[in-house]
């Protein structure tokens, strides 16, 4: 029952609120007008965060979890951190970052140790495991033996895709654009 809770958890109140949080903080940097301050410099490292929590998500979604995978999950979480203070330190140098994004920010940096902390409670002997390598048994990559139903994978993937690679692609187009625009010389 409690495996049950945390999986609903995870996937209808965790995952939820991280996308909308995403797209949240894509509004504020439009609202800003990224294109005009910090540019494609901030665009880019957007990027990069993204990439470096999708791919960890991405893993767990799709294979089985071992210490190996926590690890590597732990490993992107800490430079996803790293790369946010890097963000945060180029931004506030170039543009003005209202309290309710540094609000988003906040949920945009503890979603992903919640959801974290919610794959070790389900994946608890792999936690375990940890410390003693060779107790568990190197696999490599391995499928799902009970994959995650298709009826989840598809709403989740296509409000990720749409709600934000979408808006940040969009946002990274914008800044590039921005960069190579003549600006008229003022008089």
């Amino acid at each position: 029952m409690e495996r049950l809770a945390l999986i609903q958890l995870l996937f209808y109140v965790v995952f939820p609120l991280w996308v909308l949080a995403g797209l949240a903080d894509w509004w504020c940097h439009r609202r800003s007008h990224i294109e005009t301050s910090s540019g494609l410099k901030e665009s880019l490292i957007h990027s990069l965060m993204l990439i470096e929590i999708a791919v960890p998500v991405l893993l767990g979604l799709f294979f089985e979890i071992t210490p190996a995978i926590l690890l590597f999950m732990v490993a992107c979480l800490i430079l996803h951190e790293i790369t946010t203070l890097w963000d945060v330190s180029l931004a506030t140098k170039q543009r003005y970052i209202s309290p309710l994004e540094q609000h988003i920010h906040s949920f945009l940096e503890l979603l992903p140790f919640c959801a974290l902390l919610i794959v070790c409670a389900l994946h608890w002997e792999a936690v375990q495991s940890l410390p003693h390598p060779s107790s568990y048994p190197i696999k490599g990559l391995q499928l799902k033996a009970s994959p995650i139903p298709f009826s989840y994978l598809l709403p989740l993937l296509t409000a990720i895709t749409v709600l934000l690679v979408l808006p940040f692609g969009e946002e990274l187009v914008r800044t590039h654009k921005a960069r190579y625009k003549k600006v008229p010389p003022t008089l």
